[in-house]
Parts: structure tokens; sequence; C-alpha cells
């Protein structure tokens, strides 16, 4: 609709995930190298947790077009599935037959599958999306699924991704033992200002527009606004672009940005967004292994 009008390639702020797009400021940067080195250097598990929206999908799609063919890699979205449907779900993520198959027979197969892809040299990672929403009864299965491995390589490594609730679940007492195998962990905060900025000029640049689209002081409000969350910052970044091309404007202005603002509050839609926005915990998320390691 306004991309051609804008001299945009494509829409600079879509929802959907795309890692072409990714804005590699030092939270990111930081968040990618602990989830890469999960993965690199064999741990058992991965944890990296977030806000709504902050861009863990993101991440993760990158490293999923990064790695190698010696990585296999299967996706569990729907992390509120029953505990015990759980291995036939594991099974349908990495495409194996899951029908009619008691859990024991389940595991088995998923057993042989595991240790035979290790054989020809592929490890097998599994993703878990939406982790907070598991069970610590589901938790605990995976931790006991994660007995796969034997010797000094990790045949089968899992990655979890989630929102705050993911690391408030696994300071639970009952999992100590689970968080004494995470192995890399990080926990995403906000954009400051600043990176809301350089965050929008670098979409803007990305979709092949050669000057920045958006004021600074338009830029300044949509970082307040938005409490520095991505998927908040493409919503009304994507919005306020409708709403310049439909007023003739060659750039984003404050008085744009504003308007958008105050429509998407009016309508209730940035409110919503922004009562799932909570402050940023002081710490980068480390206290999860050191619980674990109490539990020793």
């Amino acid at each position: 609709m306004y991309a051609a009008y804008f001299r945009l390639k494509e829409k600079p702020f879509s929802m959907l995930p795309n890692p072409e797009f990714i804005y590699w400021s030092d939270m990111h940067a930081k968040a990618y190298t602990m989830l890469e080195y999960g993965i690199l250097n064999n741990a058992g598990f991965t944890v990296i947790t977030g806000e709504i929206g902050c861009g863990k999908t993101t991440l993760v799609h990158h490293l999923l077009s990064q790695i190698g063919k010696e990585v296999n890699t299967g996706l569990l979205a729907d992390s509120q599935v029953n505990t015990d449907e759980l291995i036939r779900w594991i099974l349908m993520a990495f495409n194996q037959d899951f029908e009619q198959k008691t859990e024991a027979a389940a595991f088995r197969d998923f057993r042989d599958y595991v240790q035979k892809e290790y054989a020809n040299g592929r490890r097998t990672v599994l993703i878990v999306d939406e982790a907070q929403n598991l069970s610590v009864a589901t938790l605990e299965k995976l931790r006991t699924l994660s007995n796969i491995n034997v010797g000094k390589d990790n045949m089968l490594q899992i990655v979890m991704t989630g929102q705050p609730q993911l690391r408030t679940l696994l300071k639970r007492p009952e999992l100590a033992q689970f968080v004494q195998r995470i192995g890399s962990e990080f926990h995403m905060t906000p954009l400051s200002q600043e990176e809301v900025r350089n965050y929008i000029v670098h979409r803007v640049h990305a979709a092949g527009c050669p000057v920045s689209l958006f004021s600074s002081k338009a830029c300044n409000r949509i970082a307040a606004a938005s409490g520095g969350i991505p998927r908040v910052i493409n919503l009304l970044c994507d919005t306020a672009l409708v709403y310049g091309f439909a007023r003739g404007s060659k750039y984003i202005s404050e008085e744009i940005a504003e308007a958008v603002i105050a429509d998407r509050k009016a309508q209730g839609m940035l409110a919503s967004e922004a009562e799932e926005t909570r402050p940023a915990p002081e710490n980068d998320g480390r206290d999860l292994l050191l619980i674990g390691s109490q539990g020793k």
C-alpha cells in the first residue's frame, strides 16, 4: 500500500519474524551469542527469556538459518501440550511417526531416532517455544528425556524460549535438578531510546529506502510508547507509515507518531500491549545457574 510511495522494496515493519531484518543491538547480540554458544558447546539445556515481542523467535529463526547439516532441529511450538502426550508431540516435531503409540513406545522410538542421527554425525536439537506454559511435570519429563545422552557428547540438546514467567517457574525448588542442566541462558531486556531510533532506521534501510523516514522526535515518541519492545515498535511504525501515506507526507513527523499512539490507546490496542510489558530485572538471568548449584 505505502511501499512504492516511500521508495520501499518491502514492508520494513512486518509482524512476522524475518532474520534478514535483525537489528543487532548489544542485547540481541549477547542473547544470540549465548544461544549459539549453547548449541555449539553441547549444552544440555539452553534458556532464552524475554518479554512478548522482544525478538526471541527471530533470533531462533536466524540460528536455524545458520546452523549446518550436522544439527537436526525440531520445533515444539505448542507448549501447552499434555505431559502424557509430550513425547508424541516431539516425534511429530521431527516428522516421525507418532500416531497410535504408547508413551513407552514413543520414548523408545525417539531414543532410537536420536541415536541413529548421532551415528550419522548429526546432533538433535529440540526447540521449545513459549516454554513458560510448561508444567513442572512436563519440565521434569524433558529433564528425564535428556537422559538419552551418554558419554561426553550430548546427542540431544534442548533450547527453551519463554516469557519472564519461565524464570519464575525455574526457581521452584522441585526443579533444582532441571536447572543444574542449564548450560547457557540469557534474559532479553527492552531496547533503550537510542536503540529504538537505530532499530527504526535500520529496518527502513533494510527495506530499501536510502533515507530515514522517521524524524528523531517521532522515534522518541515511539520509543516511549512501545517500552522498547520490538513487536510494539513494528506495530506503531507500520501504522505511522499508513498514516503518512494517507496524509501525503514524505516522512513520519512527531505529529503523525502522536496521532498513531493516541488512536491506538483510544482503541485499547496499545494499552493491552503496554500492560504486558514489565520492567526488566536488574540481573541478566545468571541466578538460574546459582539456584541450580545450591541444589547439589
